[in-house]
Parts: structure tokens; C-alpha cells; sequence
């Protein structure tokens, strides 16, 4: 090959013509980058926090932003997909394709193992619910000497042991003990009463429900009516039959509210 065009001319044309060819590579290599980079083109990051993902997410990408979902949390407060953290922050200043992360409320519950609330007391069981993100349902008191402490758990209708697995968010029914007073008093009357008023008539009176039977045709206790109870108010001599505080009241119910049957008048001989 010929490089006479380079071996004959003095170095300093070389020199001046290798620098000048360096300046125009880089030129050229920066005006490529600022396409590349979208060089001077900047967005404003929007406020999306509280918002459904499939609410934003086309808007997002169409606006020239990336979306990644970095994380997922639950809060049973919150709908699903609902995104709860977000970066950068709104109204932040950045580069076109620049990446969003997301942090989103989850579609489904984890699962977290249950807690063993039996023996503590109320209060302590509500902490340890709230800590681990279960909810209180029911409560009902049964008859047991340590007063006030919790006695069996139940989810979904069921007794539950501790460590088996279950849905953040569950509703936990708990039993407690009512303690077994010395002091007695009368069977109350709870003839034509809701279930709901029958429960709280006898939990303040520190007397717990016991067997509850439905009569074909109620399925929620909530729609029955009392109209009859173990041990009744009196007993067959008429006489005010008594309890003691702890002890419990077996009550039916029935779909209609019941009418007390009339009292029979006592009989006189005629002489």
C-alpha cells in the first residue's frame, strides 16, 4: 500500500490532521449520545400513590416512563393493586425512559401462622392480633375458673391451633373464661329476645351462652328469637330457680318471635 500520502508531508500537517480527525470522532460520538440519551428532554414525574395499577400504568409508559414493580405489601384496608409507595417522588424532575418503582397493596392475603392467645388475657390477645394483622370477631364467655383469660380460638367456625397457617386479616373468635362465682342469683327471663340481645342480657350479668340450637328454617343466629332456655326462670312448683356467675344458659331459637303462652288459672272445687 502507497502511504505517501502521510510520508510525504512534513509532521506537523500529520499531527494537525490526526487532531483535527480526533475532534470530529468525538463531535460525532456526542451528537450520537444526545439522541441516544434523549439529551435536554426531561418529564415531571406525576403523583400516582393511591391509585390503581391499571389505572396509570399505560399513561405512565405512554408518557416515556419505565414501570417496574418493586414490591408488594399487604393492607386489608386498601384495595388490590393499589399502589402505595412510589419513586421518584411526585413532581420530580427526569430524564425521558427514566424507571418508576412501585410498591403495590397485594391481590391476595399472605398467609402468616396463628398465634397462640390461649391464657392470655384479652387485652394482651388484641396486641398479639393487631402485631401479626388478624382481626377480633366474636367473643363469648364460657365457665371457667381463670376469669378473663382466653380459652380456645376459632377461625372460620373452627377451633384453630397455633402455627397453622392462615390468611392475614382473618376475623379470630375467641373464648374467655368467666370465672365461677360464689355469689347466686336468679335465672333471668329470656323468653321473646333476639340472640343478640340474649348474649349481652347474660354478659352482663357475667353469664355465659351455652348449646344454642336453630329450629329448621334459621340458619343466622342473629334472625332468631328465644323461646327457651336451660335452666328456665322457674321451676315446675313455680318457684325462681338460681345460678351462679360463670355458670351457662342453653337457649333455642326459632325464626318467629314467639308469644308467651297464657299462665293457667289455678282451679277452685266447687262444693
Amino acid at each position: 500500500m502507497n502511504f505517501s500520502f502521510i510520508t510525504g508531508r512534513p509532521l506537523w500537517q500529520n499531527i494537525l490532521a490526526g487532531m483535527g480527525i480526533s475532534i470530529l470522532l468525538v463531535g460525532v460520538f456526542l451528537l450520537t449520545l444526545n439522541i441516544i440519551t434523549n439529551h435536554g428532554e426531561y418529564l415531571i414525574v406525576p403523583d400516582v400513590k393511591w391509585k390503581l395499577l391499571d389505572d396509570v400504568q399505560s399513561n405512565l409508559e405512554g408518557k416515556g416512563f419505565e414501570v417496574v414493580i418493586q414490591d408488594s405489601i399487604y393492607v386489608d384496608s386498601l384495595q388490590p393493586n393499589v399502589i402505595i409507595k412510589q419513586f421518584p417522588d411526585p413532581e420530580a424532575t427526569v430524564k425521558v425512559n427514566r424507571v418508576i418503582y412501585l410498591t403495590i397493596n397485594r391481590t391476595v392475603p399472605p398467609t402468616i401462622p396463628m398465634p397462640n392467645l390461649i391464657g392470655m388475657t384479652l387485652r394482651n390477645a388484641l396486641s398479639e392480633l393487631k402485631s401479626v394483622g388478624l382481626k377480633l370477631g366474636d367473643t363469648s364467655y364460657v365457665s371457667d375458673i381463670a376469669k378473663n383469660a382466653i380459652k380456645d380460638q376459632w377461625v372460620d367456625g373452627s377451633a384453630i391451633k397455633p402455627g397453622t397457617p392462615v390468611r392475614m386479616g382473618s376475623y379470630v373468635s375467641l373464648y374467655i373464661g368467666s370465672g365461677l362465682g360464689g355469689a347466686e342469683m336468679p335465672v333471668p327471663d329470656l323468653f321473646g329476645m333476639t340472640y343478640g340481645e340474649a348474649k349481652i342480657f347474660l354478659q352482663s350479668n357475667g353469664i355465659a351462652t351455652g348449646l344454642i340450637m336453630l329450629d329448621e328454617g334459621l340458619s343466622d343466629t342473629t334472625a332468631g328469637y328465644v323461646y327457651w332456655q336451660n335452666p328456665p326462670p322457674y321451676d315446675v312448683q313455680n318457684n325462681v330457680n338460681v345460678l351462679r356467675v360463670g355458670q351457662l344458659v342453653d337457649i333455642k331459637l326459632s325464626i318467629v318471635k314467639p308469644e308467651r303462652p297464657p299462665i293457667p288459672e289455678k282451679s277452685t272445687d266447687q262444693q
